[in-house]
């Protein structure tokens, strides 16, 4: 995926969003993992911008709350739990269907829900098996499965994967296998079998520590590494398939956020970061683009607007 920076979003848009408002109430969004942190903070800031939104937690009780405290606190009435488990396939086409059962169509997919199990200075790989289900499988078979639900018009459907600089392509040290993700021939197929499962196998033999994985965070860095590849070949497939862009794709990393993943360590809030990952999900259709990777990163101020 190419990256890209963020400065022309800031100017263009986040700015001055009601000189190109393209959406209304009767835009839907789905949140994962929307009771805490970046999640919440985007379903919050989606909702404030008038937008339908379905905060989703694996939590019943957290995700009811969430939704209290958005409807309560900040009078936002437009904002809907469903329970949703993305590690769990079985959740995932439970909620698909009572998404299309209440809802119909869907605008826009933020994919946040994610686990990592590591200390900031830890690199444990002992829940590697759940890092990867949560992290890749759980993202992708929920879009899978959402993808019919996606509204056609001009404004375009919006797919963002929250993911981390840390599954970049330079941090895989295996020449073969950063080949194989860099080429714009790469299928879907190959991510899940020389990526995802043959890390598993390596962790499970003891052996992924001398096969070229990312060396920090590897079970996390490894299930970003997959999400991201997966990400541009979707937008590649559903371009072809369309003949123009109906539905974008594009992957965000928001920094060291103060989260709980981080303990709270991080050069900015939550709320920073889903301003950035909002200003994305919001982008004019004119400006909005696919198959890209965007970096938030942070400057004395706080979140920068560019690399």
């Amino acid at each position: 995926m190419e990256v890209k920076g963020l400065e022309p979003i800031f100017h263009t848009h986040l700015d001055s969003a009601s000189a190109c408002r393209w959406w209304s109430k009767e835009t839907v969004a789905v949140v994962t993992g929307g009771n805490k942190g970046i999640g919440f903070a985007v379903a919050k800031q989606l909702a404030e911008q008038g937008l339908t939104v379905i905060l989703t937690a694996r939590d019943v009780g957290r995700g009811e709350q969430a939704v209290g405290t958005l409807r309560s606190r900040f009078g936002l009435r437009h904002v809907n739990f469903r329970h949703l488990d993305v590690s769990d396939p079985c959740s995932i086409t439970s909620f698909a269907s009572q998404f299309r059962r209440d809802f119909g169509l869907l605008d826009i997919l933020v994919n946040n829900a994610a686990v990592s199990f590591n200390e900031i200075n830890e690199n444990s790989v002992a829940q590697a098996e759940k890092v990867m289900r949560t992290n890749f499988y759980g993202p992708k078979l929920l879009i899978e499965a959402l993808l019919p639900f996606f509204r056609r018009s001009p404004s375009r459907g919006r797919i963002l994967n929250l993911s981390s600089r840390l599954g970049s392509l330079t941090r895989v040290g295996d020449p073969r296998l950063k080949a194989m993700l860099e080429s714009d021939a790469l299928r879907e197929e190959q991510i899940e079998e020389e990526v995802a499962r043959k890390f598993l196998i390596a962790v499970k033999e003891g052996t992924w520590e001398g096969e070229g994985w990312p060396a920090h965070w590897t079970d996390y860095a490894v299930s970003k590494l997959a999400l991201n590849a997966y990400s541009g070949v979707l937008a590649r497939r559903l371009r072809a398939a369309e003949g123009k862009l109906t539905i974008s794709v594009n992957c965000f990393c928001p920094g060291f956020t103060q989260t709980s993943m981080t303990r709270g360590r991080g050069t900015h809030s939550a709320d920073d970061a889903a301003r950035c990952g909002v200003a994305l999900a919001l982008l004019p259709p004119d400006l909005l683009a696919t198959g890209n990777f965007y970096v938030a990163v942070t400057g004395p101020g706080g979140v920068s607007s560019k690399l």
